[in-house]
């Protein structure tokens, strides 16, 4: 008797353990943290106030670095749209996933992150600006702006490619979108959103309440405002300056074509006369009756630049407090990590600059700030230096994924856990490399080593020149000590690592061009 009623247990085993494997998949799945990646355009870490900035307030971004951590040194592998988000999806360098440049189309046969997930029980969705020239796999939804899509009344393509107009303002849509998706979602799996943003790219346009809250504010001129690109060839022949490059018409807004311009012709009635007061009333009135030339043209146009960035920076920041607010009020806050992060930094006025591409600070830094209820404790500060190639790997083992091997990220897991504040072994130097050119901002391709206290930037295709940076004493980097023998050691030894990286991370384009000599005329 006792051997037939062991015999049924034995029987009935496999069925047991299925079910509390079954069981502890279940919660597993359920107690995995969900993921909300906030994903902004051109939104330089100098318009964040939680990075020290005393241009403007961003209280909604501040609340996801006191409520969780700061990181101080999070830098893009390839500062450019496009690109940086293939960076993302992928966690492999630019010359890996195949996306170099903004005109490219990604390559959607190779795998991305978003597929892990989704085969690990995630629930996924994209939502705004993607700008991969193709819609990748990995997304249970998506409804993504064409392109780099439009400030007023945009257009949304979903998976199926059909294209619906939306009347309102880009930046109010997208959190109108993801917080309907996060509604009906499926309540019991776990989900990874990117809320896509398309502020703050060029042309800059805030929301219509948005129209001239800066209106009042004299913005202080940058240090290097002025700088003359001495002994800086690359510098000094870019095609991204205010003076030269900013459009009055398009980009500041002084008399535009309301015929011409597809942008404008997408308002209604109401929406224009709003905007048309606005530009055209008040602006180029004010700008006609100044007569202005030379510097003080120049600094109108800065002037007019913040103004309008820094509107268009103050609703994607609103927004992002609707965001945390539907977040901590529908009871999702402790179970779900929201993290903001840029594409890359931005030239606020640096070096009489716009836009992004070199790899001097304010392009190469970008902002990142993540709320992780339980494992991150709020008022967190990291100095190491994070990639935006870490973020895929990272994301992936907070989700309880082993990263895949050809992943060239790495999983910042261990920092986060690391409350005891014990040393866990971390770069100390990263590796970038930049390549669209000459259009359109004439920005010769590069690549080069940064680390704790130098950066050495290989010029190329035209550039053909090495610059050496010490970031301790010439934080602005104005100065290229690379030409100076005194600096013959360090140039030996930055040279050293950055073709190990160069190695390390299989860019051969690199290495050959590494391995190529600079004439000595080219030394500045």
């Amino acid at each position: 008797m006792k051997k037939n009623v062991l015999c049924f247990y034995l029987l009935l085993l496999p069925f047991f353990l299925c079910s509390s494997n079954h069981a502890r998949a279940q919660q597993g799945t359920v107690k995995r943290p969900n993921v909300i990646f906030i994903f902004s355009d051109d939104h330089a870490y100098q318009s964040v106030s939680a990075y020290g900035s005393k241009l403007v307030q961003t209280p909604n971004i501040d609340r996801i670095a006191k409520s969780g951590a700061i990181f101080r040194n999070t830098f893009i592998t390839n500062a450019i749209c496009g690109p940086s988000r293939a960076c993302l999806l992928t966690g492999k360098y630019s010359h890996v996933n195949g996306y170099m440049v903004n005109s490219g189309k990604f390559d959607i046969d190779q795998e991305v992150f978003p597929q892990l997930l989704q085969e690990g029980g995630y629930q996924t969705a994209w939502i705004g600006k993607m700008h991969l020239g193709d819609i990748p796999y990995g997304f249970d939804y998506l409804n993504i702006l064409p392109g780099q899509g439009q400030y007023y009344n945009p257009d949304f393509v979903n998976r199926q490619r059909d294209t619906t107009r939306i009347q309102g303002y880009v930046t109010d849509i997208i959190t109108g979108l993801s917080l309907n998706w996060l509604k009906n979602r499926d309540s019991s799996k776990p989900f990874f959103l990117v809320v896509g943003e398309k502020a703050t790219h060029r042309e800059w346009l805030p929301a219509l309440e948005d129209l001239g809250i800066y209106d009042s504010v004299d913005f202080p001129l940058p240090e290097t405002f002025y700088d003359d690109y001495k002994g800086r060839f690359a510098a000094t022949n870019q095609d991204m300056t205010i003076d030269k490059t900013m459009r009055l018409k398009e980009d500041l807004k002084v008399h535009t074509d309301y015929v011409a311009s597809g942008i404008y012709n997408r308002f209604t009635p109401e929406q224009k006369k709003i905007f048309y007061d606005y530009y055209e009333n008040k602006i180029s009135k004010s700008f006609d009756e100044q007569h202005l030339t030379g510097d003080a043209l120049l600094q109108w146009k800065y002037q007019r630049y913040m103004k309008d960035y820094l509107a268009t920076a103050h609703g994607l920041d609103r927004n992002i407090g609707k965001i945390l607010d539907y977040v901590d009020q529908s009871g999702l806050a402790e179970n779900t990590i929201v993290i903001y992060a840029a594409d890359q930094g931005f030239y606020l006025g640096e070096h009489g600059w716009f836009d992004k591409r070199f790899m001097y600070e304010e392009s190469l830094r970008t902002a990142f700030v993540m709320r992780y209820p339980g494992v991150i404790k709020p008022g967190t500060v990291f100095d190491q230096f994070v990639l935006g190639i870490d973020w895929a790997p990272t994301i992936l083992d907070i989700a309880g994924i082993r990263p895949p091997s050809a992943i060239q990220g790495t999983s910042m897991l261990p920092l986060l856990k690391n409350n005891s504040k014990k040393i866990v072994p971390w770069r100390n130097q990263m590796y970038y490399h930049y390549y669209e050119f000459p259009q359109p901002h004439h920005v010769y391709p590069h690549f080069g080593i940064r680390t704790t206290r130098y950066k050495l930037i290989r010029f190329y295709g035209g550039a053909d020149a090495w610059e050496l940076y010490d970031l301790e004493q010439d934080p602005r980097e104005l100065h290229n000590i690379y030409a100076d023998k005194k600096n013959m050691k360090i140039v030996s030894s930055l040279k050293a690592s950055l073709q190990k990286l160069i190695v390390q991370f299989k860019d051969d384009e690199a290495l050959q061009v590494f391995g190529t000599p600079v004439k000595e005329s080219n030394h500045f």
